[in-house]
């Protein structure tokens, strides 16, 4: 499909299922490997990203099944089967950092490949850290990028602690790839900030699914993260929650064309940092209410401007971006700086595309700032960014004319959106 024409929202009371999260989904793949014994995943998200991090385990010689949205993992005791191989990450960013991590902490010697985008997406960070505590890498390419072969620690020189000092400014996936993978190493690891982020709502989800498995993080000091020596992974049952980062495209559309909108097993006691984006629209104007199945909101086709602060849930700046025209005063969408550095350069596709329909806009270094105003016919850009995707197809609910270039680059992570999308506008709209 190379284009999607936006059509015009027919259902008054938006009903959909969105895919697992795939923050959750792929952080409870990894843990589960590392594992003891078997473990259940069961609501995973099913998609480009989550299918790169399976085949990349199976590649490194774990034993895993699939049977619609559950995969069964045999743990391999914090140990990596395979003691050479390659694998190939595509553009999954979770992939890329969190198997670097595992891989570097292994005792075997591995080739990561990535496709083009994610071998543009910053590493360096993760990659010094690693090495600094005794992990060799060849770079094939650019120096501190993918692809490059890494030679893991192994019990090569561990000391009774092992310290990593580390700059989250520009990924928190730096983060928690160190704390996911700490176990490996048998002793106790430490792990220090070094940066100024402060937003860390992803790294609560790792903390989170780590607790589930088996193993604690211990805070003593501020920006310290501690895995005591001896932390084992345990096999269990898990379920991972729908992706809010999906959910809120729908809640979005209720905001923007006063409708009402839920969406199936979203709660306001979800774990993941996204769900503060619904706090967001009902600062809008929005009503908000948590039923039995799902949180529902409800716009009034009237919403409020506002300036915010969404360093800790950017992943929804385009989403926000995306319905700021059609507020009173306009949306300031600040602290997103290391946006920059995703799948496109997320500060500048928001303001391209909306310059694109007609918006004056202000491109920050770290943010942006939208006027109100009626957008116009546009082919959108992008940039095979899934959120721009998502998000500017919003917009054409709201407005006539707008197309979507290249919608197939949602199937990273939602790869049935616009089929969704088609029922909620009653047609086809495939280009």
């Amino acid at each position: 499909m190379s284009e999607y024409i936006v059509g015009n929202l027919a259902e008054k009371n938006i009903f959909v299922k969105v895919p697992g999260s795939k923050s959750i989904t792929n952080r409870a793949l990894m843990i589960a490997a590392l594992g003891n014994g078997m473990s259940y995943i069961t609501g995973i998200q099913k998609s480009d990203d989550s299918e790169h991090f399976i085949k990349c385990l199976i590649n490194l010689g774990f034993e895993i099944k699939e049977k619609d949205d559950t995969i069964t993992i045999k743990g391999n005791d914090g140990e990596v089967p395979n003691k050479k191989a390659e694998i190939y990450v595509g553009s999954a960013g979770t992939a890329a950092r969190f198997l670097t991590a595992m891989l570097a902490m292994s005792d075997g010697e591995y080739i990561i490949n990535a496709s083009e985008q994610m071998q543009k997406r910053p590493m360096k960070e993760l990659i010094r850290a690693l090495e600094l505590c005794g992990a060799e890498f060849e770079f094939q390419k650019d120096a501190y990028s993918l692809p490059f072969k890494v030679r893991g620690i192994g019990n090569k020189g561990y000391k009774e602690e092992l310290i990593f000092d580390i700059n989250i400014d520009k990924s928190s996936q730096y983060l928690s790839a160190l704390m996911m993978a700490a176990p490996m190493t048998h002793k106790k690891t430490v792990i220090r900030l070094t940066g100024t982020r402060s937003a860390k709502s992803y790294v609560v989800i790792t903390e989170k699914v780590m607790q589930k498995f088996g193993v604690d993080i211990i805070h003593d000091r501020e920006n310290e993260y501690v895995i005591e020596a001896g932390a084992l992974y345990k096999g269990i049952e898990y379920f991972c929650e729908p992706d809010v980062s999906a959910a809120c495209y729908f809640y979005s559309m209720a905001a923007a064309c006063g409708v009402s909108a839920v969406v199936q097993g979203v709660h306001t006691d979800s774990m993941q940092g996204d769900i503060k984006f619904i706090k967001v629209l009902s600062d809008m104007g929005c009503k908000v209410i948590d039923t039995n199945e799902g949180i529902c909101v409800t716009g009034t086709g009237k919403l409020k401007g506002l300036t915010v602060d969404m360093s800790d849930f950017s992943d929804q700046a385009l989403t926000l971006a995306a319905i700021a025209p059609f507020t009173d005063t306009g949306v300031t969408i600040t602290n997103v700086g290391h946006i920059r550095n995703q799948e496109s350069n997320r500060v500048m596709s928001m303001y391209n595309e909306l310059v694109r329909m007609g918006i004056e806009c202000t491109a920050y270094d770290d943010g942006i700032k939208i006027e109100p105003g009626a957008p116009k016919p546009a082919l959108i850009r992008t940039y095979n960014d899934h959120r721009v995707a998502m998000a500017f197809s919003v917009t054409g609910l709201k407005a006539e004319g707008i197309r979507i270039d290249n919608p197939d680059c949602c199937r990273k992570t939602f790869p049935d959106y616009f089929e969704i999308l088609d029922g909620l506008c009653n047609c086809n709209n495939h280009d």
